[in-house]
């Protein structure tokens, strides 16, 4: 049996983000129908961000000659390192079930959403490897960031999750769909890129749906 972690990260409830990784999920689910599939909202229910107890948890991995997630549990020695476990536990948990992990998050200030960066810190330790599992991005730009474009550079949204996937969860399996020029919809500015935007949204919608069905 395959498991889907879907996750949100929008601030928006009518995120174009959330609207494609719905669609995604919506196909997988169909596709899949034995498959297992667990949600969770970043924005509506965030993760708290790591403190102290848990940077003592990642010394005590970074001490150890290997990293067996399976075990973390086991280096616990203190009250408040308890407590910071027991938010790692079931985040770490629903990851390590996953086959596929679908994101959906819009660019927030050429990045992505504080709660996503919170959530990837609460789950991410040294020398941690995800194996088989696959990810899936799907994200809302205000503007146009793809290769080619003027702000193409700006882009440390895909570039950054891009690059953790593959330096710390040596995943190089991670596919990202994108829908630019957002911002169209309401910068009177940008109105005239509105058609663009529209056909932006339309072939990304069209791609998550076929990819679902791959996955």
């Amino acid at each position: 049996m395959t498991t889907l972690l879907h996750l949100d990260a929008s601030a928006r409830r009518a995120a174009i983000s959330r609207e494609l990784s719905a669609a995604f999920a919506d196909v997988w689910r169909a596709e899949n129908p034995d498959g297992a599939y667990l949600y969770r909202d970043l924005a509506a229910e965030p993760v708290p961000f790591i403190d102290e107890a848990w940077t003592e948890l990642c010394d005590a991995v970074l001490a150890l000659p290997a990293t067996d997630l399976d075990r973390l549990a086991e280096l616990v020695r203190t009250p408040a390192q308890a407590a910071a476990w027991a938010i790692v536990e079931p985040l770490l948990g629903e990851v390590l079930a996953a086959d596929v992990i679908l994101i959906g998050t819009p660019m927030y200030n050429y990045s992505i959403p504080a709660v996503l960066k919170a959530w990837l810190d609460q789950v991410t330790f040294p020398r941690m490897s995800l194996g088989h599992r696959r990810f899936v991005v799907t994200t809302a730009r205000g503007g146009a960031y793809s290769p080619g474009a003027p702000k193409a550079a700006y882009d440390y949204q895909e570039r950054y999750l891009r690059d953790f996937f593959a330096g710390h969860f040596a995943v190089q399996d991670s596919v990202f769909v994108n829908a630019e020029l957002a911002n169209s919809r309401m910068d009177p500015n940008l109105a005239h890129l509105r058609t663009a935007h529209d056909e932006s949204y339309a072939a990304a919608l069209q791609a998550v749906r076929d990819l679902a069905k791959e996955y």
